[in-house]
């Protein structure tokens, strides 16, 4: 996608005057292209486990900052056992946050215990809710009258790397209390039929990446993970209400505590953002506030 600054703009006229994306989802082709020089910057760069040999090239800015995307295992409530809390809980606690981030996205993410970004004022920390602790989630899975060995659920998993790689170590997790898992590599295009649409899936591993969605959780059964709680709903509604920011970030704790609590999703990291750039380029953003690339601020060192 080739881009050319309006010369009739009427504001402060851009450093650049052209500006060409491309699209490298492959993180050796996406390595390859900034080693050969064919890309002078990557805003998120798909293959973390590159950092390092970038950071060590005199040629390379190698940013890490933070974004809105929250990585979760979500979970189709419609389900059974999945409409079982005490199932939803054995998986929370099944699972490994730290040797998610640190097998998928090599040490950058932060784990994360409910659809809430880390880097946010209201933000509650609530990883201790679930922690890992696969004997609890045998527990839990027995007194749901799940035996071992007698559950396979279907996970789904999109073409980014953090939700391949991310959810091969989560379906051995699952696998070590019992829980057996098919995967099921699907494209974007199958991801929005099938699981986001069409609600045909048990698990799926996502990063969702709009700043502050926790209103997501109050569409019901029309979403895709189908969760409904009438206190949650109320919780969402107080706050199109409420104009007072203490007041909000208490409502945004209450919220964060009930997600957690009713263990919706499988909450797994908050999302980082490895920046890869040409050393001399100045102005590209090093944490996305939104999904976008701004460059009106972009420039070449003189």
């Amino acid at each position: 996608m080739e881009l050319e600054a309006y010369p009739d703009y009427w504001g402060e006229t851009p450093a650049l005057t052209t500006a060409t994306f491309r699209f490298i989802p492959d993180p050796t082709a996406a390595m390859a292209a900034l080693m050969a020089g064919d890309l002078d910057a990557f805003s998120n760069m798909p293959a973390p486990e590159s950092l390092p040999a970038l950071e060590a090239d005199p040629r390379f800015s190698v940013v890490i900052g933070t974004t809105e995307g929250e990585t979760i295992l979500a979970m189709n409530h419609r389900r059974p056992p999945l409409d079982d809390i005490r199932v939803r809980r054995a998986i929370a606690h099944a699972i490994d946050r730290q040797a998610v981030i640190d097998g998928a996205m090599f040490g950058h993410g932060t784990p994360i215990g409910s659809h809430f970004a880390p880097h946010h004022p209201a933000y509650v920390d609530l990883t201790g809710v679930t922690p890992y602790d696969p004997a609890r989630a045998r527990a839990l899975l027995t007194e749901a009258g799940v035996e071992p060995g007698a559950l396979t659920l279907t996970l789904h998993l999109p073409p980014p790397s953090y939700a391949r790689r991310g959810g091969e170590i989560v379906a051995a997790h699952l696998a070590q209390v019992g829980i057996g898992t098919k995967i099921i590599p699907v494209e974007w295009a199958q991801w929005l039929d099938q699981v986001f649409r069409g609600h045909d899936f048990d698990l799926t591993v996502i990063s969702h990446t709009e700043p502050l969605d926790i209103d997501i959780y109050a569409r019901g059964k029309e979403y895709y993970f189908g969760y409904e709680n009438p206190a949650f709903d109320a919780i969402m509604t107080s706050l199109e209400e409420t104009p007072d920011e203490t007041a909000r970030t208490n409502l945004y704790g209450q919220a964060q505590w009930l997600l957690a609590e009713d263990a919706v999703n499988g909450f797994l990291f908050q999302f980082a953002k490895h920046g890869v750039w040409d050393a001399r380029l100045r102005g590209l953003w090093e944490n996305s506030p939104v999904q976008a690339n701004d460059l009106t601020g972009v420039s070449w060192a003189d």
